[in-house]
C-alpha cells in the first residue's frame, strides 16, 4: 500500500504492509527514532504521537489509517535557529528547566501529549494536565517535575547559567538535556546499523525442566546462524568474580521461566517470523520449587546441584547481650512482614547492537555498568578485556535491573562469529520475563525498648527468595543486616540474612538491595512501640535517631553527618498539621478514613565493606576544548551534570564550557557501576580531584598561586592572581590531563558483623497522608512530604527528581506492584504508578555535610525510595487499625484484613 500523509509539516510517502505500525513506520523507515517503543502494546504512550492534532500510541495506529493525514512527532516540535541552532518550543523550555526529562526515553511522548493540551489552553490547571498525561508511563521522575513543567509553559523560567565557581548548588539544566527534549538522545534500539542483523531468543516456558535440542540444520540453513550452548565459549556469568552460575543459553536445563535457550540469527523479518514450535526442543518438565518455604525444606530438591540445601548464602551482625536486654525491655514488638518479586520496568526494555571490529568487539547497549560489561563479555568470548569495547547508549531507566547482562554476550558472540553487525532488542513481555526482580523477603522482626521509649535491643532475620540465579543475592543478604535495626541507636543487636535459591526469576539489584524490605519491618516496630507506650510515633523516631558520635550495630562511630533528627525536625510542622487535618475528616463519618504515617531510613553509600574506586578525568586540548571524560553512567539521575558541576568548579572554570565524553571504555577510565546511590560521593569526589589536579597544572605553568582566576577563550587559557595576569597559548602547551582517584574507606566486617561497611550514610524521614475505603479496601496517597540528609545538594533540581521519583516507585512497592511470573508480564497486568497515582511531594533537602565527599555531598538515588512504602503502610495502620504484614498492600488484601478486624472487635 502507497500511503501520503504529512510528517511534521512536510509531504511524507511511505510504502508497506498497511497494517505495519505507525510506530515502527516513523523509526525505520521515515527517519523519526524520537517516537520510542516501549512496549509495542499501547500500555506505557512512549510511541505518542499526534495524528490530526490528537494524540494516539503510533503502536496501535496502522499505516492503512494515517493516508491523507497529518502526524507529529517530537522531531518536529524544535524550529532551525540561528547559526544552525535550534529554537526550542516554550513547552521543551520548560522541560529543560524543571528537570522534566530524567532517563529521556518517555520525554517525546509526554512532550506531544502535553503539545496537544498547551495548543488547547496555555493555562491549564493540574486536573487538566494530569488527564492529557495519564496515557503516558514515567518510571523515573515521579511526574513532578514533568507537571511543574507543564503547569508554567505559559511562562517559562530559564535554568541558571552560573559562572566560574558558582555551578555546585545551582539548578542548571541537564548537560543532556537538549538531547532528550528534542528526541535526539540515542537509546539501546535508536542506532542500530540498517544492515544488521537480528537475534530472537527462544526462552523457556517452563519453571524447571530438563529439555534435549533436535535436529537444527534446517533452521541454520534459513538463518545466519542459531546459536545454542555450544557455541558460547565460556556459558556462564554472574556479579562475582567466584559465581558465574548463570549460563548464556541453558545447556538441557532450565533453572526459570524465561531462561533463554536458543538464538536465532538472521534477518529481522526472517528470526521474528519463526515459532517456537518450529525450534525442535524435547522438554521434560519438572517440579519447580517456588518460594523459600519450599527450597528450604528437608526434602526439597536443588536448584543448582552444588548448592547444599538451596542456600547461596547467610550472615549476620552481633552485638551486646540481645537476650538480656530483651529481658529488661518495658516494651517489645514483634512481626513477620513479607515482600513479593517486583519488577524494575523500565520504559526501554534491554537493546543493544554488536560489531566485530579487526580482533575486537564493540558493544552499543544499554547498561549501567560498562566495565563490568566489558569484563564478564571478555569472560564468556574468551577475549582480552581490551578487545572487548562497551558503548554505553542512552539508558532509558535501570533502577539496577541494567547491571546484569543481558543482549551484551549473545549480540557479542554473534557478531564476532558471522563478522556482520547484530542487533537484539527484547519485547516488553521477553524483557519482563528474562529480567531480575526486586528479591521477595520474609523479614521476622523483634524491638524492645525501655519506660522511656529507649530503643534497648533488637532481632531481625530476613531471608530472602534469590530466584534461580545469584546475580545480586550476596549484596543483599550482606547488606541488610548491616540496616536491619534502622537509622537509630540500639545498643544490642542481632541480625541474620540469608538467601535461598528457588525456581523464581533471578533476583538481583533494584534500587535499595534489600534494604526497603527491611525498612517496611522497622518502621511498623516503631510505630508498634511507640503506641505501647503512648509516645508520638515522629517523637519516638527523634529520640532514638543515630546522631554524629553514636555507634551502629557494626561497631563504627558516626564520626560526621548523620541527619536524620535534622530530618525529623523539619518534618514536625507537617506532621501536626497532617494529624489536625486527619482529625477533622474522620470526624465526618462515611466510608472513608484518613490517617497519617511516617517512614525513616539511612543507607550506606556504596559497596559494602569492600574497595570501591572511580577514576575521573578532565582534560584541556590545545584547541581550547576543555572536556571531562566520565566513566560513570547517567542513567536519568543526572550524574552527566552533577559531575560537571562538581569538576567545574574543582577547576574554576564555568559549567557551560565543559564538554562531556561518557562511558565508552574506550575514552573513559572505570568510574564503576551505576549502582548503590554511589556515583555523586564517589565519582564525584573523583571528579572534583580531577578538576583540582588539572588546576594545579595550570597554575604551575602560570607560576600563580592558588587563588587565582582562570577564563578560557577559544586557545587562549587566561590565569589572573591579583595585578599579576599571565595568558597561555593552549596551542603551544599541548594536552593537559587531570586526574582524580577515590576510594571510601571501609573494612571488612568480621564473624560478628563488626567493622566499618560504609563511609557515610544518607538519611531520610517521610510522612505520607492516605484515604482509604473501608468498603472497598482501595487506598489514595495524597501528600508525601519527604526530608533527606543530602549531605549536599550538587543540583537541587536533580536531587528533587531522584527523591520524587523515589516516592513514586515506593509507592507502587507498598500497593500495586507484584510480579507473577506468566501473568503479568507486560504493562497492562503489571501495574506501575500513573501521574494520577503520585500525590504532591514536598521535598525537604537536609544538608548535614560529609566532609569525604564533594562539596560535602552524599547520595540519594536510593534513599528516596526506602521509607516510603513504610510511611503509606503506617497511614493506612493510622486509618483502619490494619497492620500490612504482606505487601503490596492490594485492595483484597486490605479488605480482608478490615473484615478480619471488624470480625474480631468485642
Amino acid at each position: 500500500m502507497k500511503v501520503a500523509f504529512v510528517l511534521n509539516g512536510d509531504s511524507a510517502h511511505w510504502e508497506g504492509a498497511p497494517t505495519t505500525r505507525l510506530a515502527a513506520a516513523l523509526r525505520d523507515d521515515l527517519g523519526c527514532p524520537g517516537t520510542k517503543v516501549g512496549c509495542d502494546a499501547g500500555d506505557c504512550g512512549a510511541c505518542t504521537v499526534l495524528l490530526d492534532s490528537r494524540q494516539v500510541c503510533s503502536c496501535l495506529v496502522a499505516m492503512g489509517q494515517v493516508d491523507g493525514r497529518r502526524v507529529e512527532t517530537v522531531e518536529g516540535l524544535a524550529s532551525d535557529g540561528p547559526a544552525g541552532g535550534e529554537t526550542l518550543t516554550a513547552l521543551q523550555a520548560s522541560f529543560l528547566a524543571y528537570g522534566a526529562a530524567q532517563c529521556g526515553i518517555c520525554t517525546p511522548g509526554m512532550l506531544m501529549a502535553a503539545a496537544e493540551l498547551v495548543r488547547r489552553t496555555t493555562r491549564p490547571t493540574r486536573a487538566e494536565v494530569e488527564d492529557a498525561l495519564g496515557g503516558v508511563l514515567c518510571r523515573c521522575t515521579g511526574y513532578g517535575k514533568i507537571v511543574d513543567a507543564v503547569l508554567a509553559v505559559a511562562a517559562p523560567t530559564a535554568a541558571p547559567v552560573p559562572e566560574a565557581g558558582g555551578a555546585v548548588g545551582a539548578r542548571i539544566a541537564r548537560v543532556d538535556g537538549i538531547a532528550k527534549i528534542t528526541g535526539r538522545d540515542a537509546f539501546g534500539a535508536d542506532a542500530i546499523p540498517r544492515d544488521a542483523l537480528w537475534i530472537r531468543v527462544v526462552r523457556s516456558p517452563h519453571a524447571r525442566a530438563r529439555f534435549v535440542l533436535g535436529d537444527l540444520a534446517p533452521l541454520r540453513r534459513r538463518l545466519a546462524a542459531v546459536l545454542t550452548a555450544a557455541e558460547v565459549p565460556f556459558n556462564g556469568f554472574g556479579i562475582y568474580p567466584d559465581i558465574k552460575d548463570q549460563p548464556v543459553l541453558a545447556d538441557g536445563i532450565v533453572r526459570y521461566r524465561g531462561e533463554a535457550v536458543v538464538a536465532l540469527v538472521g534477518a529481522r523479518a526472517e528470526v521474528q517470523a519463526i515459532h517456537d514450535d518450529e525450534v525442535p526442543i524435547e522438554w521434560l518438565p519438572e517440579t519447580p520449587l517456588f518460594g523459600v518455604d519450599a527450597a528450604m525444606a528437608a526434602d526439597a530438591p536443588l536448584v543448582q546441584a552444588d548448592r547444599p540445601k538451596n542456600l547461596l548464602l547467610e550472615g549476620g551482625v552481633k552485638r551486646g547481650d540481645v537476650a538480656a536486654a530483651f529481658a529488661d525491655c518495658a516494651a517489645v514488638a514483634e512481626g513477620v512482614f513479607e515482600t513479593a518479586f517486583v519488577e524494575h520496568a523500565y520504559i526501554e526494555p534491554e537493546a543493544g547492537w554488536a560489531e566485530r571490529v579487526g580482533d575486537r568487539i564493540e558493544i552499543h547497549v544499554t547498561t549501567q555498568t560498562p566495565y563490568m560489561d566489558r569484563d564478564e563479555v571478555a569472560n564468556v568470548m574468551q577475549l582480552r578485556p581490551e578487545a572487548v569495547r562497551i558503548v554505553p547508549t542512552a539508558c532509558g531507566g535501570g533502577f539496577g535491573g541494567k547491571l546484569d547482562l543481558s543482549v551484551q554476550p549473545l549480540i557479542g558472540i554473534a557478531a564476532w562469529k558471522l563478522r556482520r553487525p547484530v542487533a537484539c532488542v527484547y519485547t516488553r513481555p521477553e524483557s519482563m520475563a528474562a529480567s531480575t526482580k526486586r528479591h521477595p523477603a520474609r523479614v521476622a522482626a523483634k524491638f524492645g525498648c525501655d519506660a522511656g521509649g529507649k530503643l534497648m535491643a533488637c532481632d531481625v532475620r530476613a531471608t530472602f527468595d534469590t530466584g534461580a540465579y545469584a546475580s545480586w543475592g550476596p549484596t543483599v543478604a550482606n547488606r541488610v543486616p548491616v540496616h536491619a535495626m534502622g537509622p537509630y541507636a540500639v545498643p544490642n543487636v542481632r541480625t541474620w540474612g540469608e538467601a535461598f535459591f528457588t525456581n523464581g526469576p533471578p533476583a538481583g539489584a533494584f534500587r535499595g538491595f534489600g534494604v526497603p524490605q527491611a525498612a517496611i519491618a522497622h518502621e511498623a516496630m516503631m510505630d508498634a512501640l511507640a503506641d505501647r507506650l503512648g509516645i508520638d510515633r515522629l517523637e519516638f523516631r527523634h529520640r532514638n535517631a543515630l546522631r554524629v558520635g553514636d555507634t551502629t550495630a557494626t561497631g563504627q562511630v558516626m564520626a560526621h553527618s548523620a541527619g536524620l533528627a535534622q530530618c525529623l525536625e523539619a518534618l514536625r510542622p507537617s506532621w501536626r498539621r497532617a494529624h489536625d487535618e486527619v482529625a477533622a475528616f474522620n470526624r465526618g463519618g462515611g466510608s472513608s478514613r484518613r490517617g497519617v504515617g511516617i517512614g525513616c531510613m539511612w543507607y550506606g553509600i556504596g559497596n559494602t565493606s569492600m574497595s570501591n574506586p572511580s577514576r575521573m578525568r578532565v582534560g584541556l586540548s590545545p584547541a581550547g576544548v576543555l572536556t571531562l571524560y566520565n566513566g560513570a553512567v547517567d542513567i536519568g539521575q543526572g550524574s552527566n551534570t552533577i559531575m560537571v558541576q562538581i569538576a567545574a568548579d574543582a577547576l574554576g572554570l564555568p559549567a557551560a564550557q565543559f564538554a562531556l565524553v561518557a562511558g565508552d571504555t574506550d575514552l573513559t577510565t572505570d568510574a564503576g557501576k551505576t549502582s548503590a546511590s554511589r556515583q555523586t560521593f564517589v565519582s564525584g569526589k573523583a571528579a572534583e580531584k580531577a578538576g583540582l589536579d588539572l588546576r594545579r597544572q595550570i597554575l604551575r605553568l602560570a607560576n600563580a598561586g592558588p587563588e587565582a582566576t582562570l577564563a578560557l577563550d577559544g586557545t587562549e587559557l587566561t590565569v589572573r592572581d591579583g595585578a599579576h595576569v599571565r595568558t597561555i597559548d593552549l596551542a603551544t602547551v599541548g594536552p593537559l590531563m587531570g586526574e582524580g582517584v577515590f576510594d571510601p574507606p571501609t573494612t571488612p566486617l568480621d564473624a560478628d558483623g563488626q567493622g566499618v561497611p560504609y563511609a557515610t550514610y544518607a538519611f531520610a524521614a517521610q510522612i505520607a497522608e492516605v484515604e482509604v475505603d473501608i468498603e472497598l479496601g482501595t487506598v489514595k496517597v495524597l501528600r508525601i512530604v519527604a526530608a533527606h540528609d543530602v549531605g549536599k545538594a550538587i543540583n537541587p533540581t536533580l536531587v528533587e527528581g531522584q527523591i520524587q521519583g523515589g516516592v513514586a516507585q515506593g509507592l507502587g512497592l507498598a500497593l500495586m506492584e507484584e510480579y507473577l511470573p506468566g501473568r503479568t508480564e507486560n504493562l497492562h497486568d503489571y501495574l506501575i504508578p500513573t501521574v494520577g497515582d503520585v500525590p504532591e511531594i514536598e521535598c525537604l533537602l537536609i544538608e548535614d555535610r560529609e566532609p569525604l565527599g564533594p562539596s560535602g555531598a552524599k547520595g540519594v538515588g536510593e534513599p528516596g525510595l526506602v521509607p516510603t512504602a513504610p510511611a503509606i503502610l503506617g497511614a493506612v495502620h493510622h486509618a483502619t487499625g490494619v497492620r500490612a504484614h504482606r505487601v503490596p498492600l492490594l485492595p483484597h488484601r486490605l479488605r480482608d484484613a478490615l473484615v478480619a478486624l471488624k470480625g474480631n472487635a468485642p
